[in-house]
């Protein structure tokens, strides 16, 4: 049976037991003795059977190799007056609540990219913005689906008619990256060749609100008549693989950070939890989201007792971001409130870019590691109810500089 892959090669000289076990677990000596010795990376898609997988995968260069699986926008829920938060006329309530509000920092001198759906570009949320957009779906640069103009306005966009909506209004270069087509979807292969495209452009933060689709590639593979028990097991072992061949990305782009200030790399925990059902309805978070380096985020909403998360939220989210009732960018124009951790990233993401600016202008070392580290140290529980538990709001709430 052939099938399409996805392979990851450098300069390294990677040691397997398995044909998907290239990038899996190695000890800290070793992985620091690769990332020493890592080059420049290189995603390319083959057609392979076993025979060529075996040939591949005896390639020195060859870092890791993953089946192609299906990728997907995590969808957002409309906003619902009724019972979601409320917006003044000012500012979405986030802004506020991360305190970009009240920051001297405003993303001035980093780039930002956003892997989605596109954007809208002429939006009035992104006037003045160097945007910078390339399409890795065959579908065209834009925004026909609406999800990544929505995120982009959260991380960057300028204030729409009087009212507030990006978090990091200062940024002046923003790379878009279109690896959803028009419809929401995509692949592995276009998220990997988008990150590396981010990277190799010189984003500081690369915001992914999007997610693998565990349960859709299970179904085709029903649907194309594998019996259910052979297409679980071949999805799980793609899901393994494509979780090593993201760790191995991400090692590499660590690795080109001794060389310069490296990647903030940021996705959203998923919604596929169900509080609302049963309390212990709860989902871990997914891919990409889950990948080592990556930094999960959680969506929170107000509640009568202080933040709490929203039944939506996925479940070991190492930080958490507002997420319920966001107010951004509409595609075609105006503005939309959404509801999901698709919403809660992108703050993040601009909360990443405030710190890049603080760490850039300071003599600290300008790293991503010291961004990340900032973003994690400085989030608070102080306005998170005290029920919620950690395993499901991380850290706490990201907070600007």
């Amino acid at each position: 049976m052939r099938q399409k892959c996805t392979v990851l090669r450098d300069t390294g000289t990677p040691v397997t037991t398995g044909p998907f076990d290239l990038g899996g677990f190695r000890s800290p000596a070793a992985r620091a003795a690769t990332l020493e010795a890592a080059g420049e990376p290189v995603v390319e898609v083959l057609d392979m059977d076993k025979n060529d997988l075996d040939d591949v995968v005896r390639d020195p260069r060859v870092r890791a190799v993953a089946p192609v699986m299906p990728t997907l926008l995590i969808e957002p829920a409309p906003h619902d007056s009724d019972t979601a938060t409320t917006v003044d006329d000012t500012r979405t309530w986030g802004v506020g609540a991360v305190g970009a509000d009240t920051s001297a920092a405003t993303g001035a001198g980093v780039t930002v990219a956003v892997l989605d759906t596109g954007i809208d570009s002429d939006h009035p949320a992104f006037t003045g913005v160097d945007l910078v957009q390339q399409d890795f779906t065959g579908s065209g640069n834009g925004d026909r689906q609406g999800h990544g103009t929505h995120v982009a306005g959260t991380v960057f966009g300028r204030d729409v008619d009087g009212t507030r909506i990006g978090v990091a209004r200062g940024v002046e270069r923003g790379l878009v990256g279109k690896v959803l087509d028009d419809h929401g979807r995509g692949d592995s292969d276009m998220l990997l060749k988008g990150i590396q495209w981010a990277a190799d452009q010189g984003a500081h933060v690369v915001s992914m609100s999007l997610g693998y689709d565990f349960p859709g590639l299970v179904s085709r593979l029903i649907d194309q008549g594998w019996p259910a028990d052979l297409a679980t097991s071949s999805a799980l072992e793609s899901y393994r693989a494509n979780l090593r061949i993201f760790d191995s990305l991400l090692d590499l782009l660590r690795a080109r950070a001794a060389f310069g200030s490296g990647t903030v790399v940021v996705a959203a925990a998923g919604n596929e939890s169900r509080r609302g059902v049963h309390p212990d309805y709860e989902i871990a978070v997914s891919l990409p989201a889950a990948a080592e380096g990556v930094v999960s985020v959680g969506a929170l909403a107000e509640g009568e007792s202080g933040l709490t998360i929203a039944p939506f939220s996925n479940t070991f989210p190492q930080i958490s971001a507002p997420g319920v009732g966001v107010l951004s960018a509409r595609s075609g124009g105006g503005l939309v409130a959404f509801n999901g951790t698709s919403m809660a990233c992108p703050h993040v993401a601009g909360v990443a870019a405030l710190w890049w600016e603080r760490v850039l202008a300071d003599s600290s070392p300008h790293a991503a590691t010291t961004v990340t580290s900032r973003l994690l140290a400085h989030a608070d529980t102080g306005a998170i109810d005290p029920a919620v538990a950690a395993a499901d709001r991380g850290v706490g709430i990201v907070r600007a500089p």
